[in-house]
């Protein structure tokens, strides 16, 4: 086995703080906000923290140090920076094959389609939805990324006119979409400072495809639909001629192909990880509006879910950025929602702040509840309080991010921290009674938490959805 298939192998886990920590300069200075170096090294094994937030690792005198680090947590599947400014999409920089070995960073980009035969309302009609796609999902805001205008008349001027159009209404990153090189310096000149991505350097176009991203400094695509062999030699061909920053395309297929799509995602993302072959470790491109090239007489809304089903499989096959065509919430928020449980740290659950939250106008009547702050717990309660109009108090408490039933079984929810919890809030301040409603999964901490709280513990439903049916039913009797 050679040297880079022996790190590809050990990947993440073979790095320690302390091979870090050799090459720092030991200075504890503090400047990077931690208590001292080793502190900082280990912050930078778990990619909380980045090597250029140690200042005098910047000094020239620390350059090799500085250097050698910089290989040392360089990840296996290279990240890519496509636009400029606050709206950058960063993609890649993936460190382990599977999520739950790790974490994975960047979440896939997803990119919605526009053509230069659309007319200019069309164009800005789906620019604005692109834009204007938002969705709350446990305390996260979910989002699309970016634009790809797509050259369908392999005209320079109209490729050019529709590039314009969509860069003067958006500052979302662009993809800019063609196999001819004529086409897609045209679309570079109507915005020669933005960084889009270009698509896609073939075997036939590579020299072109090559000279326009050195000349704009832009991320390029190589496709080779479902030859990896070529798209491995592509990839190197490229990196010779001196361009770094790659994203790959093996093909999307909607069809009789999709096994062989799959085979080839897991494949790239596989040697570039476990076996360490850096001319695979770049991100991967997915285009799962192939769905509609491929509809032929096919009912339209066959072609919306197939598109669905491809991005919502490719995002789950390592895919770092998607291009998607059609722009219906019920159809994207799938992959959104698939991407946002994916691209969470498994190493910190989703968590809300704890405290007293307070929901209408409650008086001291109001009935007082508990629940924990794991994010999904948190949110499903709170949208059913809501949507039942009730006017309450809802004590959050700290269990680490962890649900009802597993805090209890792992000691995280515990009579002592809900007494506590009562405490800290003063909500005893607020209301005249002393009657505190507990999930129906924590019944078990009950009259421990009366002997602890001196609160009256009523046991409430175990699924937050009956909860407006147990106040109308229950509290009003209790009181």
């Amino acid at each position: 086995m050679s040297e880079r298939e022996a790190k590809g192998k050990a990947g993440i886990k073979e790095l320690s703080p302390i091979d870090v920590y050799k090459l720092l300069p030991k200075t504890n200075c503090k400047e990077c906000g931690e208590e001292n170096c080793m502190a900082f090294a280990t912050k930078l094994v778990n990619r909380e923290l980045t090597v250029e937030q140690c200042a005098p690792l910047l000094k020239k005198e620390n350059e090799k140090a500085y250097s050698q680090l910089k290989d040392m947590l360089k990840p296996p599947v290279k990240e890519v920076t496509i636009g400029e400014g606050d709206k950058a999409v960063k993609i890649g920089g993936k460190l382990v094959m599977y999520r739950h070995e790790f974490a994975y960073f960047n979440p896939t980009a997803i990119a919605i389609d526009v053509t230069d035969e659309m007319a200019d309302e069309e164009i800005l009609s789906r620019v604005k939805k692109t834009e204007g796609f938002s969705f709350e999902y446990i305390g996260q805001t979910l989002k699309l990324n970016m634009i790809a205008v797509r050259s369908t008349s392999n005209d320079p001027d109209k490729f050019k006119a529709a590039v314009k159009k969509v860069a003067e209404n958006t500052k979302l990153p662009l993809i800019l979409c063609s196999l001819n090189p004529n086409v897609l310096e045209a679309g570079l000149m109507a915005t020669p400072k933005t960084r889009p991505l270009l698509y896609a350097a073939t075997d036939s176009n590579w020299k072109e495809m090559a000279e326009l991203a050195l000349m704009y400094n832009c991320p390029l695509t190589v496709f080779a639909p479902n030859n990896l062999k070529l798209l491995r030699s592509l990839a190197k061909t490229l990196i010779a001629y001196g361009v770094e920053n790659l994203v790959l395309d093996p093909g999307t297929f909607a069809g009789d192909g999709v096994a062989d799509m799959l085979n080839n995602f897991a494949m790239i993302r596989r040697s570039a990880i476990k076996h360490g072959d850096e001319l695979l470790g770049f991100p991967i491109m997915g285009v799962p509006l192939t769905a509609w090239v491929e509809k032929g007489d096919a009912p339209e809304e066959l072609a919306k879910w197939k598109e669905a089903y491809l991005a919502a499989m490719l995002i789950v096959r390592f895919a770092d950025i998607l291009v998607i065509h059609n722009a219906d919430g019920w159809a994207l928020l799938p992959p959104v929602v698939l991407r946002q449980n994916i691209y969470t740290d498994p190493r910190k659950p989703v968590a809300v702040e704890p405290g007293l939250k307070v929901f209408g106008t409650p008086g001291e009547d109001a009935p007082v509840m508990f629940t924990t702050n794991f994010a999904l717990t948190y949110y499903t309660v709170a949208s059913d309080i809501e949507n039942a109009k009730v006017n309450a108090y809802l004590l959050v408490v700290d269990t680490e991010g962890i649900a009802v039933d597993s805090a209890v079984a792992g000691r995280k929810l515990t009579a002592e921290k809900v007494a506590d919890a009562i405490e800290a809030s003063g909500v005893g301040n607020k209301v005249k009674h002393r009657k505190l409603i507990i999930p129906g999964k924590s019944a078990r901490l009950s009259g421990e938490i009366e002997e602890l709280s001196g609160w009256q513990v009523i046991v409430g439903p175990r699924d937050s959805s009956d909860i407006p049916k147990f106040l109308q039913e229950k509290w009003q009797a209790s009181n």
